[in-house]
């Protein structure tokens, strides 16, 4: 049933949105609230420019206005320039649903993942160091090298599964993984890493191909200058072709994937039939005798030659098993990587691992180690027993004086002599090799540019750049080309190969380690959807990984944990702007918050004291100086919180206070101050300063000392202002906090100066912006600039009003007074009048500044009371004090006239301070005295004055004596007074305060809560 007193709010349509969804059609009536929707999950940064946006909780609690007074907008938009960083998550990257994401092309599972990570792992070694690798390490260890790579391959694969089933992926493979991860100091130290080693990879799968068609050459005795240059040569030229086909896109790369792959299937099978086929006396004389039980046997036990072992037979082949990365380099052109990545790189991880074992088998079970190629057979009468080839009427002894070129330990091109025709072994070799090499040329630019979109390192953001409707990576395509070319140059595949086995395995370590650190963290945004992991077990391959490569090569692993400590100490002395949410985030605060319970389980110790500051700055801009001094008192080691205080009705200030958090915090790290900011609305400063006192803090973690300035206009400002401020006082010393006031003759707060500032800064951006137009569109204005330039005219008059002299002096004096604690103060003194036994605060905080960098030239000198006939003995006393304490000062000095009657001068001075505040009711009869104080119960009366004159006159004593004393200090530490509650009104008060410090260099007032922060005990 319709209100018709009640008119719903009108909602606006956005021009991206088709169909908004129907809010009445689920509820009954229209409503602001909307339901759940993807769009509302997305990042501002996306693709299509839009985002869906739901109604603000403000929005849907503040009052009702009619007539469509709260129209929200069901979208934003984001212009360059947006507050989005690259922290942005990765649906950046990801179009709305139904919109078009520019036309690129998208692979499945099959062809973008499996097929990718099967001619990847099919690489070079499978066609020419296998037989190598076995006839090293013999069919036994030989078997545990492939299932070792297979191990530490299946432990990384389950937890890449984890981490990319954990929300949406981008593009750029494990760098991207780690990053999101780790935070973007791992993801940005192994980001290069990995990209490197991708490049290099190129060179090994290259020079892997040139190798074969060398080997061909000499067959054909057509060798062109000598083995190793034409290795070279060859490379090179291949290394152009793939070039071109890598930048011609992505789909003709994913052809050409698919034509290698067919060329590999025909290649593998041949090998098997090969077997079957019988041994041609040819085959014989190279070692090649079909199966036989002997000939395993023999070659089941390892035989290292040339100063190899399991460890470097190992770290060659290791190599092989890095393509299971291949899809996920890619995986920003993938259809529904979440889903493909798992599937495709287990299921070839299976594939690849049996049909390594398969082709290894087959060969060690039919070829024995060295053969001479020569018709050698066994004369009548002869004794071999050599090797099992004796069995077989063939005698290979002269192997053991001399190089044979046959046999698994001498040709690389034994899979030629087994298969049934050599030529498709060769064409076979040329697919693995090349279609490694092209996945390998493909992946390097396209993490290398993630990385490099991400900003983390400032001066490569060129690569960053993408060329095509796939945003393909020309310039890194480029950079890529070049590594690989200086590598091919080494010619050597054994040398290349274990160079790029660290480096890879540095990258699964850390994979492994993301999975394991995410899931130690507990983060409750921490959900895979792929079920099948251990975090025990991701951390087995992580220390696994680590293992394999020192023991591959130790002084190798070094030097690449090496680079990757120099590149994460870069990154993150840099503090990239982004933020992934990160488990190191998550870890961080689990610590913080374990630590803070513990802390919560010790009793506090006079040892372990130190100052928690809360300090009324307002805005920490506003009070430099203040924040300054604080901050120099907690540094490191201690709380600092800066606090400001919203006056007024609580629900009109919400938003300021909640806008304000932002951007003071990150003013606080923009100054590096190591600080918090915390802030509260409140009807009046006094008790929105109360609720700050008693909650700020968590657990031990709570402040015990208040900081804040001195307040200059107390004579000026209405009598309730003191009384807040005053109050503040009270409230402080009831919740037994140290208290500690800073004094400036120039002042503390500069916001008036900075608002003009801004105001000036912000016409001059508009002046020029209306010059750009102005140049740009001619004398075309509309009318609303035209509106708008005489407002900032108008305004412009108002504010730059110019200043008197004396002004401008004045607010340089401020502002220069607001910096002195932000740099060093140079030679000079600290006084410290220690007048009253506060627990030992108004001492420490002058020695905890003595150890700072900025007052580290400046020298204690502690100011006593005394008796004229005790001067020496209460210097002497305090000396040994100070002795047990450990606190070391330039001079005691003993002042015995501190009780004498203060000079008349001063006494006038005062008096003509409080005259505007005081009753006189002294002068007047009962009931109008009565009536006075009824209607002014604020003012000092003449009986508080007489109660409390010896009180009084001893604030203006010591303001003579810091005037005759410390008027050429640094900076001045005095006792502060304590009003009692009740007793002494709030200007008398400020008078006293005001006296004490007035005329002087800067000058802290403290009083601690009287519990003891120093001890002489160990």
């Amino acid at each position: 049933m319709e209100n018709p007193g009640f008119d719903p709010p009108v909602y606006e349509e956005s021009e991206h949105r088709d169909i908004r969804p129907s809010v009445a059609s689920a509820f009954g009536h229209d409503t602001l609230d909307r339901v759940p929707n993807i769009d509302f999950y997305r990042n501002a940064g996306s693709v299509s420019g839009h985002r869906a946006v739901r109604p603000s909780l403000q929005e849907l609690h503040d009052v009702f206005q009619k007539n469509g007074g709260l129209a929200i907008p069901d979208t934003v938009e984001d212009v360059d320039g947006s507050v989005d960083t690259p922290s942005d998550d990765a649906e950046m990257a990801l179009p709305l649903p139904g919109k078009s994401g520019g036309g690129g092309v998208k692979f499945g599972w099959i062809t973008g993942v499996l097929v990718r990570c099967m001619l990847n792992i099919w690489g070079v070694m499978l066609f020419i160091r296998l037989s190598w690798v076995f006839g090293q390490a013999g069919a036994g260890l030989g078997v545990v090298v492939i299932l070792l790579s297979m191990v530490v391959t299946i432990i990384t694969c389950l937890s890449m599964s984890a981490i990319c089933t954990n929300g949406v992926v981008r593009g750029g493979g494990a760098y991207y993984l780690i990053s999101r991860s780790l935070g973007p100091e791992f993801g940005g130290s192994i980001g290069l890493i990995f990209a490197f080693a991708n490049a290099v990879a190129v060179a090994m799968y290259v020079v892997g191909f040139a190798e074969t068609v060398v080997d061909l050459l000499k067959d054909y005795d057509s060798i062109m200058t000598d083995p190793t240059n034409d290795i070279r040569i060859v490379g090179c030229i291949t290394v152009v072709v793939l070039l071109g086909i890598s930048v011609a896109g992505m789909e003709w790369e994913a052809k050409a994937q698919i034509v290698l792959l067919i060329i590999l299937l025909v290649a593998i099978v041949n090998v098997f039939v090969g077997t079957f086929i019988p041994a041609t006396v040819d085959k014989q004389s190279k070692g090649f005798f079909n199966y036989h039980l002997s000939i395993l046997s023999e070659n089941l036990m390892p035989e290292f030659r040339d100063g190899e072992n399991f460890f470097t037979v190992f770290s060659i082949f290791f190599p092989a098993a890095t393509g299971i990365l291949a899809g996920a380099n890619i995986s920003g052109d993938l259809k529904d990587p979440n889903a493909a990545l798992p599937k495709g790189t287990l299921l070839a991880i299976f594939i690849t691992g049996i049909t390594y074992l398969g082709v290894a088998l087959c060969v060690v079970s039919t070829t024995v180690r060295d053969a001479t190629g020569m018709n050698d057979t066994i004369v009548e009468g002869m004794s071999c027993n050599y090797s099992v080839a004796c069995d077989f009427g063939y005698d290979f002894s002269s192997c053991a004086t001399e190089d044979c070129a046959f046999g698994l330990m001498n040709n690389f091109q034994v899979m030629t002599l087994v298969s049934g025709f050599g030529p498709l072994i060769i064409a076979g070799t040329f697919s693995a090799t090349l279609s490694s090499a092209l996945a390998s040329l493909v992946s390097a630019p396209k993490v290398f540019q993630a990385l490099c979109k991400d900003k983390i390192y400032k001066g490569l953001g060129f690569f960053a750049k993408g060329y095509g409707k796939n945003n393909e990576p020309i310039p890194a395509y480029v950079l890529t080309f070049i590594i690989a070319v200086a590598f091919i140059l080494i010619a050597e595949l054994n040398v290349i190969a274990p160079i790029i086995s660290n480096f890879f395995l540095a990258s699964y370590a850390l994979i492994n380690f993301s999975c394991f650190h995410a899931s130690w963290a507990k983060s409750p945004g921490w959900r895979p959807a792929y079920k099948y992991y251990n975090m025990w077990l991701s951390l087995f391959g992580a220390v696994l990984c680590c293992a394999v490569m020192f023991v591959i090569n130790w002084w190798a692993a070094l030097l690449t944990y090496a680079i990757e400590i120099i590149l994460y100490v870069y990154v993150t002395v840099k503090k990239p702007d982004v933020n992934w949410g990160s488990s190191t985030q998550a870890v961080t605060f689990v610590s913080a918050v374990n630590n803070t319970l513990a802390l919560s389980g010790v009793e506090d110790h006079v040892k372990n004291f130190r100052p928690q500051c809360v300090v009324l700055t307002g805005a920490p801009k506003n009070r430099p100086a203040l924040l300054d001094l604080a901050h120099s008192l907690t540094k490191n080691y201690g709380l600092c919180v800066t606090c400001e205080v919203f006056e007024g009705p609580r629900d009109k200030k919400v938003q300021e206070l909640s806008a304000s958090v932002d951007i003071n915090m990150e003013w606080l790290k923009s100054k590096k101050r190591k600080a918090f900011y915390a802030a509260v609305a409140d009807n009046s400063f006094r008790e929105g300063a109360a609720c700050l006192l008693q909650a700020a803090g968590l657990g031990r973690l709570k402040p015990n000392t208040l900081v804040l300035g001195f307040k200059r206009d107390w004579r000026t400002v209405k009598k309730e202002d003191v009384h807040d401020y005053v109050g503040v006082l009270h409230d402080s010393f009831d919740f037994e906090y140290g208290t500690v006031m800073l004094r400036i003759s120039q002042g503390l707060d500069i916001s008036p100066i900075l608002k003009v500032n801004e105001e000036m800064l912000q016409q001059a951006d508009e002046q020029q912006a209306e010059n750009e137009q102005f140049r740009d569109g001619g004398k075309a204005f509309s009318k609303k600039s035209k509106r708008k330039s005489q407002q900032v005219l108008t305004t412009r008059v108002s504010v730059n009003v110019p200043l008197s002299a004396e002004a401008a002096r004045t607010n340089q004096g401020l502002m220069d007074a607001s910096t002195q604690f932000g740099k060093k103060l140079g030679k000079g003194t600290i006084d410290v009048w220690w007048l009253f036994d506060d627990g030992g605060l108004t001492l420490l905080l002058p020695y905890i500044l003595t150890t700072r960098k900025k007052f580290k030239e400046c020298k204690l000198r502690i100011f006593i009371a005394g008796l004229p006939g005790r001067i020496q003995q209460d210097k002497e006393e305090m000396q040994l004090l100070l002795k047990k304490f450990r606190i070391k000062c330039d001079d005691i000095l003993v002042v015995p006239d501190m009780n004498a009657r203060p000079s008349s001068g001063s006494l006038k001075a005062f008096d003509d301070m409080i005259a505007p505040f005081r009753l006189h009711e002294g002068t007047k009869d009962t009931p109008q005295a009565e009536a006075l104080k009824k209607e002014s119960p604020w003012k000092i009366t003449d009986a508080e004055l007489e109660t409390f004159e010896e009180k009084t006159n001893l604030q203006i004593r010591l303001s003579e004596l810091l005037q005759e004393s410390s008027s050429t200090a640094k900076l001045i530490i005095v006792s502060l007074p304590i009003a009692r509650k009740g007793s002494i009104s709030d200007h008398l008060y400020m008078a006293w305060l005001d006296t004490l410090t007035k005329n002087l260099p800067p000058t802290l007032m403290i009083r601690g809560n009287h519990k003891s922060v120093l001890t002489f005990y160990s």
